[in-house]
């Protein structure tokens, strides 16, 4: 008989061990991302462990969220561009996904949001059609990296590469550290500039202090003058870029491709084979997924009685504008 566990301090310790030998875990399947989103932002964490006869069999990492914005929802999970439910077997697969629609109907939310790089499998449903997945909707950017250098930078398309070689003649440096109040300084100007609501820095202060040894800020600089900024993830021989962006002057001295190049140069060394920039939407033609292909899908459970609400091209140009407007330092709880 399979048993869940909430997700507590005492039993992290146990899920971040199991997560660890799962071939399929992603960074997002850590135990301190629930903590942490709920600690931050304020969401109910609803993460549960399965167990079967004392051993742990699965987790899934899961989320309710209250937001003006996008309403009431259960995802797995916010603010990470993977997640779901992680098994060592379909049993518990299945048991955790009937543990999630549970609590969507215990909730009350809309719908309930399972993302990952791969969908759900049709054998951990008993309804498959219950779960409409999203078709050509994401596509995720995920590209092998080289121990050579030359070998990485030639891979890089060549309008881009032509940019990254114009900040290495301009005499960008980058430099890591840890950084949380001037990376969001500059995430802050970027994001907001793009007309997307800001993440706290006290968001950015957590995720570093959540994960010590696998962390950290670059910062590209134009002679003293930072330019641009990213927090990178590093998890097995994956790289993350994560919360990212550049100043009004990145643009103009080409900050933000030299700033990914030294990522990508930067990690390489510490074993890094996998450079994954996350997920991103298939409609901008300049997405990066759309020069490089790849896709990730997710799937949605639609509440009895409930429709998912689909933001009009209208209400998505209103929230950019209106973010726009907004002060520097004025933040979101949005995902």
């Amino acid at each position: 008989m399979i048993r869940f566990i909430p997700l507590d301090a005492a039993h992290a310790t146990v899920w971040d061990r199991f997560v660890a030998d799962q071939p399929a875990a992603t960074f997002f399947h850590r135990a301190a991302w629930p903590k942490r989103i709920a600690a931050v932002f304020g969401h109910r964490d609803r993460s549960v462990l399965a167990t079967q006869d004392g051993d742990v069999v699965g987790v899934l990492p899961l989320v309710e969220m209250r937001t003006r914005l996008f309403g009431h929802t259960v995802i797995s999970l916010p603010f990470c561009v993977y997640g779901g439910a992680l098994a060592a077997t379909a049993e518990a697969g299945r048991a955790l996904l009937d543990h999630a629609v549970a609590a969507l109907g215990e909730s009350g939310a809309a719908a309930l949001e399972m993302r990952g790089l791969d969908p759900v499998p049709d054998a951990w449903l008993d309804t498959p059609d219950s779960w409409p997945a999203r078709e050509n909707l994401y596509a995720t950017f995920r590209k092998q990296l080289a121990a050579d250098d030359e070998v990485n930078l030639k891979a890089i398309p060549r309008k881009q590469r032509a940019m990254v070689r114009k900040g290495i003649e301009r005499g960008l440096v980058s430099v890591v550290g840890r950084d949380a109040a001037g990376l969001h300084r500059v995430y802050a100007e970027s994001v907001r500039n793009l007309g997307t609501p800001v993440f706290p820095r006290k968001w950015f202060t957590a995720l570093l202090d959540a994960f010590p040894g696998e962390s950290d800020v670059l910062t590209v600089l134009d002679g003293e003058r930072p330019v641009a900024a990213v927090l990178n993830f590093h998890w097995r021989d994956e790289v993350l870029p994560y919360y990212g962006g550049g100043t009004a002057a990145a643009r103009a001295c080409h900050a933000n491709d030299f700033m990914y190049w030294e990522v990508m140069r930067r990690a390489v060394p510490r074993g890094a084979r996998l450079f994954d920039f996350g997920r991103s939407k298939l409609a901008p033609a300049r997405s990066p997924s759309r020069r490089t292909g790849g896709s990730s899908r997710g799937r949605w459970l639609i509440g009895s009685g409930c429709g998912r609400v689909q933001r009009s091209p209208n209400r998505t140009r209103q929230i950019q504008n209106t973010a726009c407007s907004l002060p520097h330092g004025s933040v979101c709880r949005c995902r």
